[in-house]
């Protein structure tokens, strides 16, 4: 069930790209992580990195309009989200890291292809992890001995169970986002389900390079390897 009186508050990265960020606006979350936990046919997927297959660190399903809901308040979710935003979706995506050893680099979504103008909204079930957010063009500085770092604001919106994030405008063009990698000296933080509905609007230049889930190649005429 969605809380009507969660408040949302809008995040401005820069001129052109926005995060709303709605903490607790799920209020049954636990019982619906537990029902995809068990319910969902989750799968494997593997990447092509440096000449092999490498299995994707995290479990992915997917649900489509015609289709089966997985949890009723997960009809409700879709509504609001698509009447808020004036956009419609013809499914969404659901990941689940299995513990502190799942996660994902930093990365646009650039599959969509149109990143001028979009909507992707994230609802996080179980536990809090680092979301980050950083700037795409944000500048390498010299640190000294052979070593450099990353210049420019990360972001950590540390999304919680029931919370809703959703990136806007130019934030797929202009800014890579991630779902951190743990340190193994860590303690265990257990399942993490989240939901992605995605919608691209047909405006400015389509995306022609390489997508996140494209294969990565080095040596024997291969692409050399590119972020992610």
């Amino acid at each position: 069930m969605i809380d009507p009186d969660a408040p949302v508050e809008r995040i401005a990265l820069d001129e052109t790209s926005w995060v709303d960020v709605s903490r607790g606006w799920l209020t049954d979350h636990d019982d619906v992580l537990g029902t995809l936990r068990d319910t969902v046919a989750w799968r494997t997927t593997k990447l092509f990195r440096y000449e092999r297959a490498v299995e994707e660190r995290r479990l992915s399903a997917s649900w489509r309009r015609g289709q089966p809901l997985p949890h009723a308040s997960l009809a409700e979710a879709t509504r609001w989200i698509q009447n808020r935003y004036k956009v419609l979706f013809e499914g969404f995506a659901m990941v689940q890291y299995r513990d502190k050893s799942d996660g994902q680099g930093f990365h646009r979504d650039t599959d969509m292809r149109w990143l001028d103008d979009t909507i992707i909204a994230v609802l996080t079930l179980g536990a809090q992890r680092p979301w980050l957010l950083r700037p795409r063009d944000a500048r390498f500085i010299d640190t000294g001995h052979g070593s450099t770092a990353r210049q420019g604001t990360t972001v950590d919106l540390a999304p919680a169970a029931g919370d809703l994030l959703v990136m806007g405008g130019r934030t797929q063009a202009d800014w890579e986002h991630s779902v951190a990698y743990l340190d193994r000296s860590r303690a265990d933080v257990g399942i993490r389900i989240s939901l992605q509905w995605r919608f691209a609007r047909k405006t400015g230049e389509p995306f022609l390079g390489p997508s996140y889930r494209a294969d990565v190649g080095y040596g024997h005429g291969k692409p050399a390897p590119r972020g992610s």
